[in-house]
């Protein structure tokens, strides 16, 4: 009986250890709430106390002078008190503690703590922030949510997309209703380019008009021209969809002062002009002149046209998204003065830390750093920028180049007509206008 019982033992145990995998696998999520968090929840409370005076958490309700005789002595007292945590709340990706701090102490050391707290309850990471005035929240990551970018989901919007996952187990969603404009750096194969398909497949469903500046000769935008308003191959082309879009917008201006509207969403749906996304890849290219005197001036038209669109498209229903590898003051301050303007910024690992700087140095520094630490093996990962002004880390979904073919090719019948921009397009590439 007893090797029929050990060989049922173990049987039993190999099945658990195959269930236990599959159920990892493909509901990571349940198998956290039934194995990791119970595990996770008994340790931080076995090791806040320790944790908290090892890392000057924890303080003394008493003195820390004291009077020797004559002589004043100063030292550290005994049995310091931790603060208060509440019980550890499950969330999908890990956990989250509220602790309530002792009066004087600030959510610095808790920050300056956050990585020996990882390590000390066995987390992915842990995240400070500070939800109101004596309060730090710590939400723990059991895993590293980028490792899977797929997992993520959050519900449509129109000019919303769900572009992949945040370090946090958060939805990455682009809404440019709520940031109308956005940034986007990255060095050759950081996941740039994967990041502007992710967003173009997005947003092809959508009732909204793509129109596509690609100064590399269309070789990455190309790929979605059968949804595409409009495409532009080079910079001389680049001007006259540019011009023609700030014409767009002053006609804009017009149809909402009639109407007595502050934007084109306070009109009526049937009123209501197509919204339009420019997505430019490869920035540089619109500002590098050959030192003609027509390479100066087109420079200068792309970089006026561009920074209009960026002021008044907001609420004119205009919206840009500008890529590039280098992004940097060197271009001119035409560059600087519409960086100022794209409050979204997503930056991918940079082969010079100017650009890193340029994308989020004016919005946080610590971003910055957290950029120039990306390395070559994790394409796709981008520090990104919230609605909320926060910042984090996060990677976008893979969208294959198959996959963007047949995006374009199932929402073609889709793609608005822009008739002013088309015109000016076959004007700047020689053709003829129909009548």
């Amino acid at each position: 009986m007893g090797p029929i019982l050990l060989a049922f033992f173990l049987a039993a145990l190999a099945w658990l250890v195959v269930a236990g995998a599959a159920l990892r696998e493909r509901h990571p999520a349940v198998f956290w709430y039934l194995t990791g968090y119970p595990v996770t929840a008994v340790r931080v409370v076995r090791t806040w106390r320790k944790v908290a005076e090892l890392h000057d958490l924890a303080v003394s309700r008493g003195p820390s002078r004291g009077v020797l005789g004559d002589l004043v002595v100063k030292g550290q007292a005994l049995r310091p008190i931790p603060p208060r945590i509440s019980f550890p709340k499950a969330t999908r990706t890990g956990l989250s503690v509220m602790v309530r701090l002792h009066p004087g102490q600030t959510p610095a050391a808790f920050i300056a703590a956050a990585d020996a707290l990882a390590h000390a309850w066995k987390v992915h990471a842990v995240r400070v922030t500070s939800p109101e005035r004596g309060l730090v929240h710590l939400l723990a990551t059991a895993g590293d949510p980028l490792a899977r970018p797929g997992l993520a989901h959050a519900p449509a919007a129109h000019l919303s997309a769900l572009v992949g996952i945040l370090e946090s187990g958060g939805a990455w969603v682009i809404n440019l209703r709520q940031v109308p404009h956005w940034l986007i750096t990255g060095a050759t194969q950081s996941g740039k380019s994967t990041l502007l398909a992710r967003l173009v497949t997005q947003l092809a469903p959508q009732n909204v008009a793509l129109v596509g500046i690609d100064c590399k000769g269309g070789m990455e935008l190309g790929l979605f021209e059968p949804r595409l308003s409009a495409l532009t191959t080079n910079r001389r082309e680049a001007v006259a969809v540019l011009g023609a879009l700030v014409a767009e917008l002053q006609i804009r201006m017009r149809i909402c002062r009639d109407a007595g509207a502050r934007s084109i969403w306070d009109l009526p749906a049937k009123e209501r002009p197509v919204a339009v996304v420019v997505i430019v890849d490869e920035l540089a290219e619109l500002y590098l002149s050959d030192g003609t005197r027509e390479g100066k001036a087109e420079v200068e038209k792309c970089s006026t046209y561009l920074l209009r669109i960026a002021q008044l498209g907001a609420a004119l229903g205009v919206h840009l998204v500008v890529a590039g590898q280098r992004v940097g003051s060197d271009l001119g301050p035409g560059v600087t003065a519409l960086r100022a303007q794209l409050s979204g910024r997503a930056c991918h690992r940079v082969n010079d830390p100017g650009t890193a700087e340029m994308t989020l140095g004016d919005l946080n520094k610590d971003a910055v750093a957290v950029a120039q630490a990306i390395t070559a093996e994790e394409k796709g990962t981008a520090v990104c920028t919230g609605p909320d002004g926060g910042w984090d880390r996060a990677r976008s979904h893979l969208t294959t180049p198959d996959e963007a073919r047949r995006t374009a090719e199932k929402y073609s019948d889709l793609t608005p007509d822009l008739d002013e921009v088309h015109h000016a397009l076959l004007l700047a590439g020689g053709g003829e206008v129909p009548q």
